[in-house]
């Protein structure tokens, strides 16, 4: 065996073992580079007589051509191989179901959805929003909405009340979202046309009742409200929101420091089979409460009372979804309970819109 097929048997087993391609390419710069093995060879062949280059030369040459090709097989095979490895790795089993998107698979807590289709009933109606801070004076509380100190309807609100300050004034979670009423016509010129939705806070929690829940309150001001424009706008919200042809309403005499008169309102409905449905049978079920805005509170706002008049009502968010949706309990919502929100929840595209439908 001559020294070039020996050279050529270790090159080329050099080349079938090859790992990867930067193994091959260091093969290769080993035997064709400037300094290679190869290389050298060739550089003999001009010092050679004619004779032993007429020998040698086809013996050298043909040695690069076997290893040039032996290098390109050997880079083919190695790419096709990475190929195949990467296709495995990346590869998606098209026979699985697709997960679903997050518009799909989130969910909208029913709070948050009924508060948006009573704001875009009361938006069709005129009303705008308007907000104000959890924690209040006892002078927006209560006192510029008619509850005199040491008077007995405070005893009304199981109040939290937060440490005093260096006065000895002590601030409260807002019991109602009656302070922003208070703070809308002190700040805004009639006429005023708002609802208030918001958080609030009592010292209470049972199977109805939670130490903070949601309510929602309207307020007009303007020179002719009145009671019959009260009992329209009420009526229009509970056929809107209740999404039935007609609703009956009754009005029954009730106390409320900030209204006079103040009433309570009840609407027809049916429990039959256990399930309440609106707008048929004889039975009746209390939803909100309601009444002309007192002249002292009023007066308390620096509006003239014999310029200006108006009305106000409210409502439990909670309890309004409790009735709508079904849902025999107020403690799971706010529990975070996923199984929960996935029953009870609504799609984030399902957008409320009198248009398009409340729960479409």
């Amino acid at each position: 065996m001559t020294d070039l097929d020996t050279l050529e048997r270790d090159l080329l087993g050099q080349i079938e073992t090859a790992s990867d391609e930067a193994a091959l390419e260091a093969v290769r710069v080993s035997a064709l580079g400037k300094k290679g093995s190869v290389s050298e060879l060739l550089k003999t062949l001009g010092a050679m007589t004619p004779d032993e280059r007429k020998e040698r030369g086809p013996l050298i040459n043909g040695l690069r051509d076997r290893v040039t090709t032996a290098l390109g097989s050997r880079r083919e095979a190695l790419q096709g191989a990475a190929l195949e490895a990467r296709l495995a790795s990346e590869r998606i089993d098209v026979t699985l179901p697709l997960r679903e998107a997050p518009e799909a698979s989130g969910r909208i807590h029913p709070i948050s959805q009924v508060i948006d289709e009573i704001t875009a009933i009361f938006a069709d109606l005129g009303f705008s929003v308007a907000e104000g801070p959890d924690i209040e004076t006892d002078e927006y509380n209560f006192t510029a909405l008619n509850f005199p100190e040491g008077h007995p309807a405070r005893e009304m609100h199981d109040t939290f009340f937060l440490a005093p300050d260096h006065l000895g004034r002590r601030k409260v979670l807002r019991t109602h979202t009656s302070p922003v009423q208070i703070r809308t016509m002190r700040s805004v010129e009639p006429p005023i046309r708002v609802i208030i939705p918001g958080r609030t806070y009592r010292h209470d929690s049972d199977q109805t009742h939670t130490p903070m829940f949601h309510q929602v309150e309207g307020l007009v001001i303007d020179r002719q409200a009145n009671i019959a424009n009260l009992k329209w706008v009420l009526e229009n919200f509970c056929r809107a929101f209740f999404e039935v042809e007609s609703v009956g309403m009754r009005f029954r005499p009730s106390f409320f420091p900030f209204t006079e008169p103040s009433a309570e309102v009840d609407i027809q409905c049916t429990r039959k089979g256990g399930e309440i449905r609106f707008g048929e049978g004889t039975d009746w079920l209390e939803v909100l409460g309601c009444g002309m805005v007192h002249p002292n509170v009023l007066k308390n706002c620096g509006l003239d009372p014999d310029q200006f008049q108006g009305f106000a009502f409210g409502m439990g968010i909670d309890r309004l979804a409790m009735l709508k949706y079904g849902m025999p309990d107020l403690r799971p919502f706010f529990e975070a309970d996923v199984r929960w929100i996935e029953h009870y929840g609504f799609r984030p595209l399902d957008v409320p819109s009198l248009v398009g439908g409340l729960t479409a």
